[in-house]
């Protein structure tokens, strides 16, 4: 058991470090939880993409990289260079935010709010970079149960953050109509990013 919860762990936090971040997708959970509509429906549906994806990264992607472990080599260090300039880049967005504003309509019918939620999800090339690529390739540094653990790790995380996200929305939205707590968090972020990296790093060359 303990074993597992090494990679569980880093699962969850590398997942929560690349879902935990300003974009129209979270913006629109966080609308959609201000006006307490579909609340449910809609933190559910970016759970299970996030959780399809991932297992999709995890299960085929994962087994094809650790077949040549040349290619881990390549992708351990890729995934670093990835994850430092995602770190960066929040680091850069924590001192450029203007805040987010959740004072957009929300979608008042089931059918359109889940429509866009998934055009939000699917229509962004990064969803498939963060989840299929990057936590499927680094997977591979564990086998059996403890690749399974990373990701549902990393399944995890989603659906702490999408559900608390929605649910929590009124409480969160006047902390977060000041660019102040979005440049907290975005450092938050960078930090953990760089901290993952570096263990990458070391990993690739201890």
């Amino acid at each position: 058991m303990t074993d597992l919860l090494q990679p569980a762990v880093e699962g969850f936090f590398l997942g929560a470090s690349l879902i935990v971040a300003i974009g129209a997708q979270n913006a629109f959970v966080l609308r959609q939880g201000l006006a307490r509509r579909h609340v449910f429906p809609i933190a559910t549906f970016c759970f299970l993409a996030d959780a399809l994806l991932i297992a999709a990264g995890v299960g085929g992607l994962g087994s094809l990289v650790q077949a040549v472990p040349s290619v881990l080599f390549v992708v351990t260090l890729a995934g670093a260079a990835f994850l430092a300039s995602y770190g960066a880049m929040a680091i850069r967005r924590a001192f450029h935010t203007a805040g987010l504003s959740a004072s957009g309509a929300a979608e008042a019918r089931l059918a359109p709010a889940l429509a866009t939620v998934a055009a939000l999800t699917f229509l962004n090339p990064h969803v498939y970079l963060d989840t299929v690529v990057l936590l499927g390739s680094l997977s591979a540094r564990y086998a059996g149960t403890a690749r399974l653990a990373f990701g549902l790790g990393a399944m995890f995380a989603s659906g702490v953050w999408f559900y608390t996200l929605g649910y929590g929305a009124r409480l969160l939205a006047p902390l977060f109509a000041r660019p102040v707590a979005w440049q907290a968090l975005d450092i938050v972020i960078g930090v953990v990013m760089f901290a993952i990296a570096a263990s990458l790093l070391w990993q690739a060359f201890g």
